[in-house]
C-alpha cells in the first residue's frame, strides 16, 4: 500500500506539473480529515507521511492556551498548568502530541480522499498562476467579464481572476458578462473565497496608470505624476511636475488635440480631467488647483495646515463647484484645507482676528490700543514673535525707541511664561483616560484641555467638525479619535 502510494503521488505530480511536496501534503490532509471524522468533536488531528518509504504516521494534538483564558474546544486544547504535567518547559502556543493509530488509506473512501487532494492542487495551481501574474508586475489588469457574484464582476485574463468589487466601479457603470474591463490592481487578498486580485475603476491610482499608459514621457521619467483626486464619473485633477525644462507637463498629458486626454476619459466614462501644475510652493500649487476660478488672494496657515483663499464674487461659484466638488478635490490633491471665501467675508474675518490680537496685546502687554495696532501693522500676530523676533527688526519700527522695543520683549516674555504654567495646570485635569487613548500626544492633549475636553466622554461627545476645528486637524483623524473615545460605550 506504501508503495502504492507513492506511485499515486507521482502521477499526479507529473499530470498536474505540480511539486512532490504539494501533492504529498494534500495527501496528508485527506488522511487527517478522515481520521477526524473518526474521532468525532473538533479533535486536531495531523498526518506525516514520510517520502521515501510512503509509511505515514497519524497525531492527536492539543493547544496550549493560557490558564486565565479557559478552554474554548476542549477537543484540541489543553490548558497551560495541565501541559506542564506532561512537559515542564512547555509555553503558551505550542502543541502537545500524542500518537494514534493511523486510519488505512483503503477505509478512507476513494472519492473523499481524491475530493481532497484535487482542491489542494487545484489551490497550488491557482497559487502558481498567481505568482507568475504576479511577477510581471503589471499595474493594471485587463480581461473579460467572466461572471457577476452578488454585484461584484468576476473577471478573468488568460486563467487569472481578478474580483471587482461594487464599491470600486464607477458609479452608473454598467458592465455585462463578456465586455472587455481594465481596472488597477489594489492588491491581494488571500482571504478572499474565489479570486484574490483585488481591483479598481474609481481609485485614484486607475487614473495614473492610464495616463502613464498614455503619455510615454511618464515612463522615460521626464514626467512625473505627483498627485490624483478623483470624483469617479464625473471629475478629476492631476497633478504633474516636468524633470526637463524642454517639456510643456501639461500639454504633454493633453496631447495633440486632446488625443490623450481624450484616450483617459473615454476608458472612465466620460470623466473630465483638470491637469494641474505641481509647485513646490503650496499656495502656488494650490491657486492651480482651483483652476479655473481666478484667485485675488490667499493666506497660509502652517499650524493648522489650512488656507483661506479669496476670489471675487463672479469667481466664487467657480471655485466652491457644484456640490462643493471643485474646491474638495483641490483640497485632496494638494493636502491642505482650503477655506474659499469672497472679498467681504475675508475683510470681516480679518478684523475679527486684527480684534482679537488687538485684546491679546492690550491685557497681555499692558499697553494701549494705540501701541497694540502700530504692533499688528507691523505684522505681528503672537507674543511669541514680539519675545523673540531678533531685536533689529524690532527697532526698524520707527514708533518704538530701544528701551521701548526691551520692555514690550519683557512683558510678552513674562506674560507667555505666566500663562505656560496656567495651561500646565489646566493640563494636569486631563484625565488619565483620555492620555492613555490611542493616538492621543502632548500638544494634542494641550489643545484638547484648552477647549475645556478633560476626559474620553467629554471628546466622544465632540462632532467631527468641532474637533477638526479645536485641535486643528483633518477631518479622517478626528473622525478616528472620536470613533476611538466612543469606543468604551459599546464594549462595556
Amino acid at each position: 500500500m506504501n508503495r502504492e502510494l507513492l506511485m499515486l503521488v507521482d502521477a499526479i505530480s507529473r499530470e498536474k506539473s505540480v511539486e512532490l511536496d504539494v501533492v504529498f501534503g494534500a495527501v496528508e490532509a485527506a488522511l487527517a480529515s478522515a481520521t477526524k471524522k473518526l474521532c468525532g468533536g473538533e479533535a486536531d488531528i495531523r498526518v506525516s507521511v514520510d517520502r521515501e518509504s510512503g509509511a505515514y504516521e497519524t497525531f492527536r494534538r492539543w493547544h496550549v492556551v493560557p490558564n486565565e483564558a479557559g478552554l474554548q474546544n476542549p477537543d484540541a486544547e489543553i490548558l497551560l498548568f495541565e501541559a506542564q504535567e506532561q512537559i515542564a518547559d512547555i509555553e503558551v502556543e505550542d502543541h502537545i502530541e500524542e500518537p494514534i493509530d493511523s486510519v488505512p488509506i483503503g477505509r478512507i473512501g476513494a472519492q473523499a480522499a481524491k475530493q481532497v487532494i484535487l482542491q489542494k492542487i487545484r489551490d497550488a495551481e491557482r497559487e502558481q498562476l498567481l505568482n507568475d501574474f504576479l511577477a510581471r508586475g503589471e499595474q493594471i489588469f485587463v480581461g473579460t467579464v467572466k461572471r457577476l457574484d452578488k454585484g461584484d464582476i468576476i473577471a478573468e485574463s488568460g486563467r487569472i481572476e481578478g474580483r471587482l468589487k461594487r464599491s470600486e466601479m464607477i458609479p452608473k457603470e454598467n458592465l455585462r458578462t463578456g465586455d472587455r474591463v481594465r481596472a488597477v490592481i489594489l492588491g491581494i487578498d488571500p482571504t478572499q473565497r474565489g479570486p484574490q486580485i483585488m481591483l479598481s475603476r474609481n481609485a485614484p491610482s486607475f487614473m495614473t496608470e492610464l495616463f502613464s499608459q498614455e503619455v510615454p514621457e511618464i515612463e522615460q521619467g521626464l514626467l512625473e505624476i505627483k498627485s490624483c483626486a478623483r470624483d469617479a464619473g464625473s471629475r478629476a485633477k492631476l497633478a504633474v511636475l516636468s524633470h526637463d525644462k524642454r517639456v510643456d507637463p501639461i500639454g504633454t498629458c493633453v496631447g495633440v488635440r486632446g488625443s490623450r486626454v481624450n484616450g483617459v476619459t473615454n476608458e472612465l466614462a466620460g470623466e473630465r480631467v483638470d491637469i494641474v501644475l505641481w509647485s513646490e510652493d503650496p499656495a502656488q500649487f494650490v491657486i492651480g488647483a482651483l483652476a479655473p476660478a481666478n484667485v485675488q488672494s490667499i493666506v497660509v496657515d502652517e499650524e493648522r495646515h489650512a488656507m483661506d483663499v479669496v476670489v471675487d464674487e463672479e469667481n466664487l461659484a467657480i471655485a466652491i463647484g457644484r456640490g462643493g466638488q471643485n474646491v474638495r478635490l483641490a483640497s485632496e490633491l494638494t493636502g491642505w484645507r482650503i477655506n474659499i471665501m469672497s472679498a467681504e467675508e475675508s475683510a470681516v474675518k480679518h478684523e475679527q482676528e486684527s480684534e482679537s490680537v488687538r485684546k491679546l496685546f492690550i491685557e497681555k502687554l499692558d499697553v494701549d490700543a494705540e501701541v497694540a495696532d502700530i504692533l499688528i501693522a507691523e505684522g505681528f500676530t503672537s507674543l511669541e514673535e514680539v519675545a523673540y523676533v531678533p531685536m533689529q527688526e524690532m527697532l526698524e519700527v520707527e514708533a518704538f525707541d530701544e528701551d521701548t522695543v526691551n520692555e514690550l520683549r519683557t512683558r510678552a516674555k513674562d506674560a507667555l511664561l505666566t500663562m505656560e504654567i496656567a495651561r500646565e495646570e489646566k493640563v494636569e485635569d486631563v484625565s488619565q483616560d483620555l492620555r492613555d487613548l490611542e493616538g492621543m500626544t502632548p500638544d494634542l492633549v494641550a489643545k484638547l484641555s484648552a477647549g475645556d475636553i478633560h476626559t474620553r466622554d467629554d471628546l466622544a461627545d465632540l462632532a467631527v467638525d468641532e474637533l477638526v476645528e479645536l485641535a486643528g486637524m483633518d477631518e479622517g483623524l478626528a473622525r478616528t479619535m472620536i470613533m476611538k473615545a466612543r469606543e468604551h460605550w459599546f464594549t462595556a
